[in-house]
């Protein structure tokens, strides 16, 4: 990259993204500072770039994706992105001094609402509005920094430190159950059920419109989309992964329905994928929106796990209930119901 090319874009930095620049009094030559290290990559084929840092840098893919956040990483003079694909014929940059030139703020973390808690596991019910781990494009505090300063070794346990003890997740605009494995051999344990599928898991969820069947089970394939930032629901003769939602309708409202939903898979965002494409998205949802489609002002996803039984370490099959969030509860209180006569037990898990 030619010189003024980095001065032109040290410009850009500045005025866009002041948080992230050097308090520099007179134009300086990022490109060629001895702060700025040259990354080799390894990959021929296109790869995303907190996986290309992790082969280069012997470096964990959670570290990895702390110094794109931090703005430490260069493509081709350019600072990168969580999601970039990159090569090795790309000049990728490192910019040392960036990690240490800003005190990370302390993190208050949010209180635990455990449900149980044994030697091997824990299980708890998650607000919405938390991450669950951290991801390349966010450095807000999660359920994991909570999880991690309850349980000392957690960060042990499982196969990325990033994502300590966690064998399921929850979106982070849902609420509801988890269960977190505290030791590595729960963490197998847990990992074998999930991948068996030999539990079970149900949510309570309300859609927009009015679902015509009583109850049913949804079987389309779920892909990355190729052109939004979401999943897709596809139809079977397109390729995906296999998920399989069944639901069944306990309320019936003006322009909503209520859903008590099991899931067989835990594909991301399934349910918001498979009643996106059936044309009633989550109430709430702000991503999988739909023209046509009136949407409740809700402050969250109305989508709460409220239930979920599996075998524990110790052999015990158990059942942990987590109850509808009173704001979820409130949204159903002030909705219309339709003349068919809502089942018993909507609104409570």
């Amino acid at each position: 990259m030619k010189e003024n090319e980095c001065l032109k874009w040290r410009y850009r930095t500045r005025k866009g993204q002041q948080s992230q620049v050097y308090a520099l009094s007179e134009p300086t030559n990022l490109c060629d500072t001895p702060a700025m290290k040259r990354i080799s990559l390894k990959n021929i084929d296109q790869q995303r770039i907190d996986v290309a840092l992790t082969e280069a840098l012997k470096i964990s893919r959670a570290k990895a994706q702390k110094l794109i956040v931090q703005g430490a990483i260069f493509v081709d003079g350019i600072q990168a992105t969580g999601h970039q694909m990159v090569t090795k014929e790309q000049k990728v940059t490192l910019d040392e001094t960036k990690p240490n030139s800003e005190k990370t703020p302390e993190k208050i973390l949010p209180p635990l609402d455990i449900l149980y808690e044994d030697n091997d596991v824990v299980v708890l019910n998650k607000p919405a509005g938390l991450l669950v781990h951290p991801t390349s494009s966010s450095t807000e505090v999660t359920l994991v920094d909570a999880l991690k300063n309850h349980i000392p070794n957690l960060k042990e346990v499982g196969d990325d430190k990033a994502r300590s003890g966690i064998v399921h997740r929850l979106d982070k605009d849902a609420s509801g159950v988890m269960i977190v494995a505290k030791t590595r051999e729960a963490f197998a344990h847990l990992k074998e059920q999930f991948r068996r599928r030999a539990n079970e898991k149900q949510y309570t969820v309300l859609v927009m419109g009015s679902v015509i069947d009583d109850a049913g089970t949804i079987t389309f394939p779920i892909a990355r989309s190729k052109t939004k930032a979401r999943m897709a629901a596809r139809p079977h003769s397109q390729d995906g992964k296999e998920a399989i939602t069944h639901f069944d309708v306990t309320g019936r409202y003006t322009n909503a329905t209520l859903l008590d939903i099991r899931i067989e898979t835990g594909r991301t965002h399934q349910i918001r994928a498979h009643f996106f494409a059936l044309g009633h998205p989550v109430a709430g949802d702000k991503l999988y929106i739909k023209k046509g489609v009136k949407q409740l002002p809700l402050p969250r996803l109305f989508l709460h796990a409220r239930s979920l039984t599996i075998t524990l370490p110790n052999g015990e099959r158990q059942t942990f209930n987590a109850p509808l969030p009173s704001e979820l509860q409130t949204v159903i209180e002030h909705l219309t119901p339709t003349k068919k006569k809502m089942l018993a037990g909507i609104g409570s898990a």
